[in-house]
C-alpha cells in the first residue's frame, strides 16, 4: 500500500533536482524546504558497498563533528568510585557500578549513551541483553570503553555520534539541525563522509558510497553525488 504523503512533503519533493548533486547543493535544497513548526534534524543516509554478512566488513566507530549536531545526550557511566567524581564532574548523569546495574535491571533506561571503564566491563557485561538491542551497550570499537572517562562524557554529552551499519548495509547519522548555517551542515556531512573513505574495509570490492541521500526529520531525500 503507498504511503499517504502530506501535500507540503509532496511540493516540497518537486524540489529535488532530477541527478545527484554536491553536498553543498544538497544543503542548500534541504534547506529550502519548508521548515515546519519545530527544528528539524538533518540527517544523512549512506548506502555502503559492504556485505553486512561478514563480520570484517561492518562499520561501527563515532565521530565528533566539527560543529555538533545541535543536541545533548545524557551519558552514564559505569566504574568504581575513584572514576565517578570525574564522570560527574565532566557531565554524566549517573556514575558508578553495583547500584547503576541494578537501578538498570530493574527498568531504568533514561539516558543515551554508556561509557565504562576497562575494569567494569566484566560485571556490565551481564547488561549486554537489555542495553545491546538498544544501542546503548558499552563497546571499545565506538569509544565507550575507556580509562579516560571524563574526556569520553564530554565528548558525547555535547553529541558525540556513534553509527553502526545495519542489515542492508546502511548508515544513517544525524548531521546538523535545520538553523545550522549551510557551511557549517556542509562542513559536517563532508568531514563525516571523509571519516567513512577512511574506513573502507580492505575486503569490500566494487562501488564503495552505492548511494547517499540528505533529509530532514519531515521532507523528502536529495540524493548527493559522493565519490571514494
Amino acid at each position: 500500500m503507498p504511503v499517504k504523503r502530506s501535500k507540503r512533503w509532496r511540493q516540497d519533493a518537486e524540489k529535488i533536482p532530477a541527478q545527484p548533486v554536491t553536498v553543498e547543493e544538497a544543503v542548500a535544497v534541504v534547506l529550502g524546504f519548508t521548515k515546519g513548526k519545530f527544528d528539524q534534524s538533518v540527517e544523512l543516509v549512506c548506502n555502503m558497498g559492504i556485505d553486512p554478512k561478514q563480520a570484517e566488513q561492518g562499520l561501527r566507530g563515532a565521530i565528533s563533528l566539527p560543529h555538533g549536531v545541535g543536541s545533548s545526550k545524557k551519558v552514564i557511566v559505569f566504574c568504581d568510585e575513584s572514576d565517578a567524581e570525574k564522570a560527574r564532574a565532566a557531565g554524566a548523569t549517573e556514575a558508578g557500578l553495583d547500584e547503576l546495574i541494578k537501578k538498570i535491571q530493574d527498568g531504568w533506561l533514561d539516558f543515551d549513551v554508556a561509557i565504562a571503564t576497562p575494569g567494569s566491563m566484566r560485571q556490565v557485561s551481564k547488561l549486554g541483553r537489555v542495553l545491546g538491542p538498544q544501542g546503548k551497550m558499552p563497546s571499545p570499537k565506538s569509544g565507550t570503553v575507556t580509562e579516560d572517562v571524563a574526556t569520553a562524557v564530554k565528548e558525547y554529552a555535547a553529541g558525540k555520534l556513534e553509527y553502526r551499519n545495519d542489515a542492508g548495509g546502511n548508515v544513517a547519522v544525524a548531521v546538523g539541525k535545520m538553523s545550522f548555517p549551510p557551511p557549517q551542515l556542509a562542513e559536517n556531512i563532508n568531514a563525516f563522509l571523509d571519516h567513512m573513505r577512511r574506513r573502507k574495509p580492505s575486503t569490500s570490492k566494487g562501488t564503495y558510497f552505492k548511494k547517499v541521500c540528505l533529509k530532514a526529520t519531515m521532507t523528502p531525500a536529495v540524493e548527493i553525488a559522493v565519490v571514494l
